[in-house]
């Protein structure tokens, strides 16, 4: 298949671009469209190379073995968002360069940029190189220097040799489109009721610094804005009728949201949004979240992460519990719904998830759960890291716990999994299926079965017996501990750097 720039002679490569398959959490509550493999795919065929993409989430292993077969790839890259991926991603690896001989395979994305030195090393002879920071900009140049030789001088890239250059960043975000034409089973990807739902990014990156997250480490605390002609012309192109905005935090600036909102509405564009926000954000612009109300922004994330001060201080979230509050209070009031993240202390004991239950209880927002998960490229990874009880990289997916737990392992579980049941009982079981009936007719007569799965499929996948027996499997890859660094200087931990951008606008806090 020609690329868009030119004619067949003109394609230099083959490359087949692969998404691992789903994790614990993304089996039920969604199952997102890989949109950064889709722009790194339309930076590849820009390029005029000839580009497959194989995404796991919902094709079978099958389908990827006669792709190999059918394609014989020149170049394979693995998109690693997620440790939990990286066995996977590392034994594919190495089928595939038994299946096609001199195949170079290259991994990247958000989690293997922290560790791409360990992952070559693991990985032994099986992946080529490791691309650090944004794929965009590198798989141009990577792929010629792939074919002309020179691999090490690119940008962002790790060889076994070392570390090449430092990772550019994008100068706008405007570009590459998503080449969403290459994904099959698009019906496949959904977010709750949003059955299905495609993916668009407006901004990238986050300016705050949560000592939890990793966003803003790998962006530098850069933040980057679309054109509002720009992400209005992606929303024109999207098929589905559902969309996620895929942003860190949704609107932090509002006169940008409300030049995208300008364009939605000059072109008629009728979508349902998903967006993820913060509670200070919301509480800062409502304006501009009632106007995207009114344009189909139907439900929203908000990363509370904690009920008190103390958690939230711990978190750095810099947000109060009354901010929360009012935040939820804010998004009833516009009819939007919220659903809620809180993060799960190991330490929790019995008392503590009673707490967090009456709470969720007696609130009418959707309540999700993560465990607290120390992550290569945050804060709490260089601080709590020498507390790991494990480094099987299939354990670090937010739903195990890492570290100690105060109550004894299987009790933890118990507890983590019994107030999961109450929040699914609450929000996703038989009375809610009567309830939404309205929905699941529309969507079922389109087809769409991802909502009705879910809806009784939280028995099958958490299961404190099941996530247990997860910690007594065999270990063959094991999460390396950090150098020794002093976080006191906060941009060591940085994958891009400011002198490294060419110019790309950045941004700070907001005022």
């Amino acid at each position: 298949m020609p690329g868009p720039s030119g004619p067949r002679d003109e394609v230099t490569m083959r490359l087949l671009l692969v998404h691992p398959s789903a994790l614990m959490y993304s089996e039920i509550f969604l199952r997102l469209e890989p949109l950064g493999l889709e722009r790194v795919a339309g930076a590849a065929r820009a390029a005029g190379h000839e580009v497959r993409v194989v995404d796991l989430q919902v094709l079978g292993v099958n389908r990827l073995r006669d792709e190999v077969r059918s394609f014989r790839p020149e170049a394979l890259g693995v998109s690693l968002n997620y440790l939990a991926n990286i066995p996977e991603a590392i034994a594919l690896a190495a089928r595939v360069k038994r299946e096609v001989p001199g195949c170079f395979v290259f991994f990247g994305g958000h989690s293997v940029s922290f560790v791409a030195e360990e992952v070559i090393d693991q990985a032994a002879g099986a992946v080529d190189a490791v691309v650090r920071g944004e794929g965009e900009t590198a798989v141009g140049p990577l792929l010629e220097a792939v074919r002309d030789g020179g691999v090490e001088g690119v940008p962002g890239v790790v060889t076994a040799a070392g570390r090449g250059p430092a990772p550019l960043m994008l100068h706008s975000i405007d570009a590459p489109l998503p080449a969403r034409d290459l994904m099959r089973n698009r019906r496949r990807y959904f977010i709750g009721e949003l059955d299905p739902c495609a993916s668009v990014e407006f901004t990238r990156g986050c300016p705050w610094d949560c000592s939890f997250c990793s966003a803003w480490t790998f962006y530098g605390r850069s933040y980057r804005k679309a054109s509002p002609e720009a992400a209005a012309e992606d929303l024109a192109r999207i098929r589905e009728p559902n969309v996620f905005i895929v942003d860190d935090v949704a609107f932090i600036r509002p006169e940008h949201g409300n030049a995208i909102a300008d364009e939605v509405e000059r072109r008629g564009i009728r979508k349902r949004y998903y967006l993820e926000t913060r509670a200070d954000v919301l509480l800062r612009h409502p304006e501009v979240f009632e106007r995207w109300a009114r344009l189909g922004l139907r439900y929203m994330f908000l990363g509370m992460e904690a009920i008190d001060a103390e958690g939230l201080d711990l978190y750095r979230k810099r947000v109060s519990p009354d901010e929360n509050l009012k935040a939820l209070e804010t998004a009833r009031r516009l009819g939007i719904q919220v659903a809620i993240n809180l993060i799960v202390d190991p330490a929790w004991d019995e008392e503590r998830f009673r707490v967090v239950r009456e709470f969720a209880l007696a609130v009418p927002e959707i309540v999700h759960f993560t465990v607290m998960t120390p992550y290569p490229g945050t804060e709490i990874w260089h601080t709590e890291s020498r507390r790991l009880t494990t480094r099987d990289y299939r354990l670090f997916d937010i739903q195990h716990a890492v570290v100690p737990t105060t109550l004894p392992l299987e009790r933890f579980y118990e507890e983590l999994v019994r107030t999961q049941a109450v929040i699914n009982r609450k929000h996703l079981g038989l009375r809610t299926a009567f309830g939404a009936a309205r929905v699941l007719g529309r969507n079922l007569l389109h087809g769409q079965t991802n909502f009705a799965r879910m809806l009784w499929k939280f028995n099958q996948v958490y299961n404190p017996r099941r996530q247990l027996s997860d910690h007594a499997r065999a270990v063959r890859y094991e999460l390396p501990l950090p150098q020794r660094l002093d976080v006191g200087d906060r941009r060591r931990l940085y994958v891009h750097t400011r002198d490294a951008t060419k110019g790309a606008p950045t941004g700070g806090l907001p005022d």
